[in-house]
């Protein structure tokens, strides 16, 4: 009996699994033009993969052009799932879908429409802050949607879709555990593999009627519309029941083995509140709500490619308008991950301050690290959207934040770890800079102040002066206690020149804090503005006594390597930031720190702090202009040029990187000799095939294994695509 009832499963199986045989076929959709928008000037771009299930009959395409305004309108959405903050990745899709989508495709400004969607349907995961946020970064980058959307106003509708699709016999309802849901997905695939490798599925991997069908899949429509409603009403445990789509067990697409539409989850919306209980699954929602809101392009990355499949297979099986799918790469940015996976992690372990964390790649994070939402969205024009996988390197978008931020930051002078000098002739500098001092009475500015231009390109930014006082304070960074040939700041052995100032600075006295540590309390140095002076080989910039105390934070690369590995935890970088508490900066840039006028929201303001780089206001600030009390926190974005970070490395450490360097150069070498092969001898001479088989034809390529079985000819088809592909690069050679 029980093979009686198997080889009769076999029979029917492909009738009631796979919509194949009542596809359209390509004659009945002959009629449908090509072109469905008469606004788009390129029809050859943005085009994926094409299915059968992927056409639209007459009647679905005229009335999805007549909703789009007749036609003169294009329509993309931008979709994310609010379940945790958006990052430099979604940032590179929305400029996808609210401008580069429409440049590709010739679509004039008039006539572009962008929705913005929360796919919203897993509320365990998405809260009211991901939602704020994610609209606040939409609009912070300058993008503005035809209308914003969430999945959730549409549980309904997709309830009512599921019941269609119960009543029409593709979809029921299945109490199979996770473990046996993931046996029968095995199986199917297993049976796919044998069958196109040319061996008899039914002894490589028998059917179990357990399995395949299981024994929800041919109940009847009365029994599952009961389960389904009963789900709704909250009759069972999570996890107990799923609504399940009849697809195709046969495909070579493990996503068509029968993907679950609904699940329960007794947990509350977040935007839909408490009225459901069982809440549908992405692959079923999101294709849906593409074709309810008329969307033309569907736009996703590269991972959704294998998903083509069920999202025209349930548009297909309900009649829907199918939108135009393209898939795109995803951002790989060096020194960076961008799963939302180990995003949360290093929020949740506090490996970072937080979601807005200036090392992290969110929008947020990117925004008080100082990215404007120009320099984001030049950088993501300038990489582009194409179907090629890569990695960008994370100094393009540095230089494009050093491009923009250039012409518009006002400079300033810092000592970022400062060292207090005591100039020990003051009195006798002054002196001599009231002699020399040739301008009028009346346009003298105090003795010892100078006028700097804030910006030495452009006027319009103005002026401000800096003082020079009987005590200053330099970076540590330019002083040593011991001569170097290639280092031009100062020592006791040699002068260095001060910026705006022009004499020269020398130091007398070195005196300690700790002379054993070498922790420097103050240098008495003496200045010098004679013409016969000795030319310094540099000038530093320095700070006033007055200047204003700051905590500074340099950011470096998250990671100390430039892809993140599995072992991504270990490979953080320990100095990722580093903090200045004591760092000392020109006043002038006092009323541009107000803390009122500081937030989390918008781009705060930026400067350059001279010959350290791009630094901005942060928003754990303090400060009061007004008082001029309060704390002032100021970021580095970026610095002046490009560093080079170097990570101390182990001996054990240093001896694996040896090793990953030889095994490199094995390959390299081995693939060098490989390419010097003949085609012919291809099979019998190169080390992995070398033994294995007995047999050969005219071409050299094999017919029989060692043991003398023939090959099938889906093995011999394998072998000849190898044969080719090794035929063109040794043509090159």
């Amino acid at each position: 009996v029980l093979i009686i009832l198997v080889e009769k499963r076999k029979k029917t199986m492909v009738a009631t699994s796979t919509p194949s045989a009542t596809l359209p076929s390509s004659k009945e959709e002959s009629a449908v033009p090509a072109v469905f928008n008469s606004v788009i000037a390129n029809t050859n771009v943005l085009v994926g993969r094409e299915l059968e299930w992927a056409k639209n009959s007459e009647e679905l395409l005229a009335k999805h052009v007549e909703a789009n305004n007749k036609g003169t309108i294009v329509r993309t959405r931008f979709p994310p799932e609010p379940n945790g903050f958006l990052h430099i990745g979604h940032a590179k899709s929305m400029n996808m879908n609210f401008f580069a989508a429409f440049e590709k495709l010739g679509v004039p400004p008039e006539s572009r429409r962008t929705i913005f969607r929360y796919d919203d349907t897993n509320p365990e995961a998405e809260t009211q802050e991901y939602i704020d946020s994610i609209y606040n970064d939409l609009t912070w980058l300058g993008w503005k949607p035809e209308k914003t959307t969430y999945s959730s106003d549409n549980f309904e509708t997709l309830y009512q879709l599921a019941v269609q699709l119960i009543k029409n016999g593709r979809a029921y309802a299945c109490n199979m555990s996770k473990v046996q849901v993931e046996a029968q997905r095995d199986l199917a695939l297993r049976r796919v593999k044998a069958k196109n490798a040319g061996r008899d599925p039914d002894i490589e991997a028998p059917l179990d009627p357990l399995l395949i069908p299981g024994p929800n899949r041919d109940t009847t429509v009365d029994r599952n519309l009961q389960i389904f409603e009963n789900m709704r009403k909250g009759v069972y445990e999570e996890g107990e029941w799923t609504l399940r789509l009849k697809m195709d067990l046969e495909s070579a697409n493990p996503n068509m083995y029968d993907l679950v539409a609904y699940r329960v989850k007794y947990a509350p919306h977040p935007h839909a509140g408490s009225d459901w209980c069982i809440y549908p699954m992405y692959d079923f929602t999101h294709c849906i709500c593409d074709s309810l809101e008329d969307i033309d392009y569907s736009i996703c990355t590269l991972e959704f490619e294998t998903r083509r499949e069920p999202y025209y297979w349930i548009l297909w099986a309900l009649d829907m308008y199918r939108p135009k799918v393209y898939e795109m790469s995803r951002l790989n940015l060096q020194y960076t991950v961008l799963s939302k996976r180990r995003l949360l992690k290093l929020v949740n372990q506090k490996f970072v301050r937080g979601w807005s964390d200036p090392r992290m790649p969110t929008i947020s994070g990117l925004r008080r690290r100082g990215y404007t939402a120009e320099i984001i969205n030049s950088f993501c024009n300038d990489i582009g959207a194409t179907r090629a996988i890569n990695v960008v390197e994370i100094e393009k978008l540095n230089q494009t934040a050093r491009l923009i931020l250039a012409p518009k930051c006002r400079r300033a002078m810092a000592a970022i770890d400062p060292i207090a000098v005591e100039i020990t002739n003051f009195d006798d500098a002054i002196q001599m800079e009231f002699e020399n001092d040739e301008k009028e009475e009346d346009e003298r500015l105090a003795v010892m102040e100078y006028r700097v231009q804030n910006s030495p390109t452009d006027e319009s930014l103005g002026y401000h002066t800096v003082k020079l006082t009987k005590k200053i304070y330099i970076d540590s960074s330019d002083f040593r206690l011991e001569d170097h040939a290639d280092y031009y700041g100062l020592t006791r052995n040699q002068s260095v020149g001060l910026k705006y100032y022009g004499g020269n600075l020398t130091c007398e006295e070195v005196i300690f804090d700790d002379q054993a540590a070498g922790k420097i309390k103050l240098l008495r140095c003496v200045v010098d503005k004679k013409s016969d002076r000795k030319k310094p080989k540099t000038f530093i910039t320095w700070a006033p006594e007055d200047g204003l105390k700051c905590e500074v934070r340099v950011y470096n690369n998250l990671f100390t390597v430039a892809e993140p590995t599995e072992a991504w935890e270990e490979e953080l970088n320990a100095e990722s930031e580093k903090l200045y508490p004591n760092a000392i900066v020109d006043p002038s840039i006092a009323e541009f720190c107000d803390s009122k006028d500081v937030s989390q929201w918008k781009a705060n303001a930026s400067f350059q702090l001279e010959r350290f780089g791009y630094f901005v206001v942060d928003i754990d600030t303090s400060f009061s202009f007004e008082t001029c009390r309060g704390k002032i926190v100021l970021n580095r974005t970026v610095s002046l040029k490009e560093e080079e970070f170097k990570k101390t490395v182990s001996a054990d450490e240093q001896a694996a990187l040896n090793a990953r360097r030889a095994e490199q150069r094995r390959q390299m070498e081995a693939k060098e000799a490989r390419m010097k092969i003949n085609p012919k001898d291809l099979f019998r001479e190169t080390p992995e095939y070398k033994g294995k088989y007995s047999q050969y034809d005219n071409e050299g390529v094999p017919t029989h294994d060692a043991s003398g079985v023939e090959l099938t000819k889906s093995a011999i088809k394998t072998l000849k695509k190898e044969q080719a592909k090794h035929s063109k690069v040794w043509g090159k050679k």
